[in-house]
Formats: C-alpha cells, sequence, structure tokens
C-alpha cells in the first residue's frame, strides 16, 4: 500500500513526510530538493545560513537573507516539488528572513523556538505561502489560533507537534522530557483536542504534523492512525547522501550509541538532545571559556555568561570538526547504522508502512 497524500490547504504532497530543518547548514537545497523530488517536503534551515557569506560579521541581516534566497533558489531548479522552509522566532533577524522566504514564494514556512505570534503579519496581497507553527502542547496551539484569528482572521495551514523525543532544541522542561505523561501519543491527542472546534467553526480542517522519535514506516503507520496527517522526520534524512553536511557528520551518527544521546543545557535558553562528545564534555566540566559573540544571532542567548558560541559549534560539526562542535541529534540516531540515498530511505519506509497496513 502507497502512502496516503498529505493536504495543506491546496498545497497537495504525494507523501506525508516533512523532512526536518536542521541548522547550521545541516538541511540546504541539495537535501530539501532530494526530498521534495521524492513527494515529500523539503525543509531548509534558516538558522545562521549565511555562516560562510563574507558579510555574516558585518551584516548579519543581509548575508542571512542573502544565502536564504539563493539556496531557496537553487532548491526550486532543482526540483518541482514542494520547498518548505524552518524560521525559529528567536533568531534575531527573524523577521528579515520571514519577509525573504515570502518573497521568493517559498511554499511554506515553519516556526518554532517561541511562539509565532506574528507571522501572518508578513504575509503579502497574492502569497501562497502556508503558515506552520511548531509547537510542543494544545494549550500553544490554542493560544495561536486565538491569537491569530483576533489579530489577522487567520489560522495556521498546519502545524508541526514536536514532542520530547526530537533531536536540537526541546520545547519542554528538563524533568518533561522522560516523563511518560508528555509522550507523543498523548501530546497529539491534546493538540487535536484543542484545535479541532476552533477549525471546525470556520469550516476548515489544520492538519498536524507530528514529529520527534519518528523512525520506520511503522511509526508512521501508527501516528496517522491516532489522527496525525505527517510526520516530520529529521535525524533519519541526516544519514542520506544528499544531506549537505560533510560526510564525517553523517558518520557520527552511524558511531553514536544510545548513552552517547544526551539533553543538554543550550546557550540560547533551551535543553537540547545532542551527541556526546568531548566538546560537550569540556563545556560540562566548565573548561570552556568566554568567547566574543561575532554574529548576535539568537535573541534569546545570553552572550555574557555562555560557555561557547552555538552557531560556530553547530557551524565547526556541519564541517566534521567535532573538537570544535557538537552535532544535535534525536532521541532514536542511536538506530542509524548506513547512509541511503534520499530515495532509497523512502522506499524502505514505504515498504515498512504497507507491511503495517497489512
Amino acid at each position: 500500500m502507497n502512502f496516503p497524500e498529505m493536504k495543506i490547504g491546496d498545497l497537495v504532497c504525494r507523501i506525508p513526510i516533512v523532512q526536518g530543518g536542521m541548522g547550521v547548514g545541516i538541511s540546504m537545497a541539495g537535501l530539501a530538493s532530494a526530498v521534495a523530488n521524492e513527494g515529500g517536503i523539503g525543509v531548509i534551515a534558516g538558522a545562521m545560513i549565511g555562516i560562510d557569506e563574507p558579510d555574516i560579521s558585518t551584516d548579519p541581516a543581509v548575508a542571512n537573507v542573502r544565502a536564504l534566497k539563493h539556496e531557496i533558489q537553487k532548491a526550486r531548479s532543482l526540483s518541482s516539488g514542494v520547498i518548505g522552509v524552518n524560521i525559529m522566532v528567536a533568531l534575531t533577524h527573524y523577521a528579515d528572513l520571514v519577509k525573504g522566504a515570502i518573497e521568493e514564494g517559498i511554499d511554506i514556512i515553519f516556526s518554532g523556538a517561541g511562539l509565532p505570534m506574528d507571522l501572518p503579519e508578513y504575509l503579502t496581497p497574492g502569497a501562497k505561502t502556508k503558515l506552520a507553527p511548531i509547537i510542543s502542547s494544545g494549550r500553544a496551539a490554542r493560544l495561536i489560533c486565538q491569537k491569530w484569528l483576533s489579530r489577522y482572521n487567520y489560522l495556521p495551514d498546519a502545524f508541526v507537534l514536536e514532542g520530547p523525543m526530537a533531536g536540537g532544541h526541546l520545547g519542554f522542561k528538563p524533568d518533561q522530557i522522560d516523563d511518560p505523561k508528555y509522550c507523543l501519543e498523548n501530546l497529539l491527542k491534546e493538540v487535536i483536542g484543542a484545535i479541532a472546534p476552533i477549525a471546525a467553526a470556520k469550516g476548515i480542517t489544520i492538519p498536524v504534523i507530528v514529529a520527534g522519535g519518528i523512525y520506520t514506516g511503522q511509526d508512521i503507520h501508527h501516528y496517522l492512525s491516532l489522527g496525525a496527517s505527517g510526520v516530520q522526520m529529521g535525524t533519519r534524512f541526516v544519514a542520506t547522501h544528499e544531506c549537505d553536511a560533510d560526510i564525517a557528520f553523517k558518520e557520527n551518527f552511524l558511531k553514536a550509541t544510545k548513552d552517547d544521546l544526551i539533553i543538554i543545557k543550550s546557550p540560547v535558553g533551551m535543553p537540547g538532545r545532542a551527541i556526546k562528545n568531548s566538546f560537550l564534555e569540556d563545556v560540562a566540566s566548565g573548561n570552556k571559556m568566554p568567547f566574543t559573540c561575532p554574529y548576535h544571532c539568537v535573541k534569546t542567548c545570553d552572550r555574557t555568561k555562555s560557555p561557547y558560541c552555538i552557531t560556530l559549534a553547530l557551524a565547526a560539526a556541519k564541517k566534521g570538526k567535532f573538537r570544535n562542535g557538537f552535532a544535535f541529534a534525536g532521541a532514536n540516531a542511536y538506530r542509524v547504522d548506513r547512509i541511503l540515498s534520499v530515495r532509497e530511505l523512502i522506499e524502505s519506509l514505504r515498504l515498512e508502512y504497507s507491511a503495517a497496513c497489512a
């Protein structure tokens, strides 16, 4: 049995899979276009996307927007499928990046790391860009719906519900991450219950895309059977040939054990899941020295107290230089055992989904 389609307004995806946006530089045009070509939503990560631009330190807003537009154009040249961007609310130049993506006619904007309360404000007349907040609770979903309705007479085109098994920054308190009460199944029921009456009153449906710990086609079948319209997967797409990171970054996932996946306190003020290495061990031991912040990229980063620059750390890791950085990863990263093409990965997920349907 084939995957069902996923519809987000008038946007139709052949398969119900969103490739998670992974910064700094992990998911760019190469990965996004490959996923889009297979019928899913390929996502370019906006977080410090201009890290290699020559003026990134002197004019980061211009550099990042230029780089984002370039990656969108590149992805469009490689695919006629659905292309999205992930733009974190916490980014200092959030508004500039959102405007730039809409100017390029991006199909959908995913926005989390904070509640994107003013996101519809940036839509221009005639823009077809869909807006999908990333949330971690029914309360957040309800609040966004209420604010968007009252301010803009607009409801989200979709929600991404990210559970505590996700990689990177998590929208949970540390003691909630392993609490069964906050498992993705419970959160999905809560979110659907929160938004269904609001959507029904407007005569629409708001699809919910679940994220965090989804690894197999059986997982996809499980969450679709619970009412999700699609899934977002990040970790699985790291271990693909088309992922834009260095091969050493991908091999780091192949080597990871379950015990290597740890929760860290990120400089941006949120807990995050990462692969343990000597860099993070030095941070935990208090060995990292104060630094000069070159980018001021995240509004919530306390540069006076942070032991390291997260942008520089993630950028180094993307290039395979783990002495100076680390990789974020989902809770199931230890299960990754080989690098596939995006097409091979999607086909394996399809076969697993079909078996689960039997």
